[in-house]
C-alpha cells in the first residue's frame, strides 16, 4: 500500500497540471455558454410571464451541445482540434482550419492558467484531499473572474453551490471552525449589502451587483470571517490601480460601470491559500 501511495505522489503533479489542461479546456465552454444559456431562460419566463409567445431558440444550446464551431465559418472542431493547447500551437498556428480567420488567443490562455493555477494548488497543500478541494474551488472563481469580465454577471448557478460547498466542507472536515464559516458567510454578504445601499443613498446609483454579496458571502463560507478584510482591502486596491492605468491609457472610462468580480475572486484566491501570511504581514505593518 505504501508503495502504491509512493508512486502516485510521484506522479500527482504531472497528472494535475494535465487535468486542470483539461478542465481548463471545459472552463472556456462554461464562460462562453452559461451566459447565452442564462439569457435564454430569462427570455422564456419573461415571454411566460408577459402571456406572449416563446421565441424558439435556432439550435438550442447547452454545456455539451452543439458541438464547437467556428463562430465565423461554423466549421466544427474536429477532436485532434481540440488537443489542449497543443493544437492551438502546433495543429492549428492559432487559426481555423476551415476558413483560416484568426482564433482567439484567449482559449489557449484560459487553459495555461487553469494548469498554472492547478499547479500551485498542487505544490502548496501536496498530495492531500485539501489540494483535490481547493481545484474546485479555484476553477469556480476561474470561472467567475472571466464571465463577470465579459458580461459583468456572477451567475448564481456557481455562486450559491460555492457557498453551500464551503459551509459543507468545513462542517465535515472544519479547516474552518463552523462558527467563523457562518459568520464569513453572513458577513461577506451583509457588508457588501451595506456597501451597496450606501452608495446608492449617497449617489443615486447602483455601485455593484448582488452577485459580489454572493461571492464575497461564498469566500467567507470558505476562509472564515478572518479573511474577508484582506480580501475587501486587496480587490479594492486592485480595482482602483486597474481603473487608474486603464484610464491612463484610455481604455477605461471612469464614468462607466467595471466588473468587479475578478478583483473579489483574485482577492479571495489568495486569501485562501496565504491567508495567514497576509494577515500577519498587514498586521505588522500597523503595531
Amino acid at each position: 500500500m505504501s508503495a502504491y501511495l509512493s508512486t502516485l505522489e510521484s506522479i500527482y503533479l504531472p497528472a494535475v497540471v494535465m487535468f486542470s489542461l483539461l478542465v481548463g479546456s471545459f472552463l472556456n465552454v462554461v464562460i462562453h455558454r452559461l451566459p447565452i444559456m442564462m439569457m435564454n431562460s430569462w427570455r422564456r419566463e419573461a415571454a411566460e410571464f408577459l402571456d406572449q409567445q416563446e421565441i424558439s431558440d435556432d439550435q438550442p444550446i447547452s454545456l455539451s451541445q452543439p458541438r464547437s464551431r467556428c463562430p465565423q465559418c461554423g466549421h466544427a472542431i474536429r477532436w485532434y482540434e481540440n488537443i489542449l493547447i497543443l493544437s492551438y500551437l502546433l495543429i492549428l498556428k492559432g487559426r481555423c482550419s476551415g476558413c483560416a480567420s484568426s482564433i482567439s488567443m484567449r482559449y489557449p490562455m484560459i487553459e495555461g492558467l487553469t494548469a498554472v493555477v492547478g499547479l500551485t494548488i498542487a505544490l502548496y497543500f501536496g498530495f492531500t484531499l485539501q489540494m483535490l478541494v481547493m481545484l474546485f474551488v479555484s476553477y469556480s472563481l476561474i470561472v467567475l473572474i472571466f464571465i463577470d469580465a465579459d458580461h459583468q454577471l456572477l451567475p448564481d448557478q456557481i455562486t450559491l453551490p460555492l457557498l453551500w460547498a464551503g459551509l459543507l466542507v468545513n462542517l465535515v472536515f472544519g479547516w474552518v471552525p463552523l462558527d467563523s464559516a457562518v459568520t464569513g458567510a453572513m458577513l461577506g454578504y451583509l457588508v457588501l449589502w451595506l456597501v451597496f445601499w450606501l452608495f446608492k443613498l449617497v449617489t443615486g446609483k447602483e455601485g455593484m451587483g448582488y452577485g459580489d454579496f454572493k461571492l464575497l458571502s461564498a469566500l467567507g463560507a470558505w476562509g472564515g470571517y478572518a479573511i474577508l478584510p484582506g480580501i475587501i482591502l486587496i480587490s479594492s486596491v486592485a480595482g482602483v490601480i486597474y481603473a487608474l492605468v486603464g484610464a491612463l491609457f484610455g481604455r477605461q472610462d471612469l464614468t462607466k460601470p467595471m466588473p468587479f468580480g475578478p478583483f473579489l475572486a483574485l482577492a479571495g484566491w489568495l486569501m485562501l491559500i496565504w491567508g495567514d501570511q497576509i494577515n500577519q504581514w498587514y498586521l505588522s505593518l500597523l503595531l
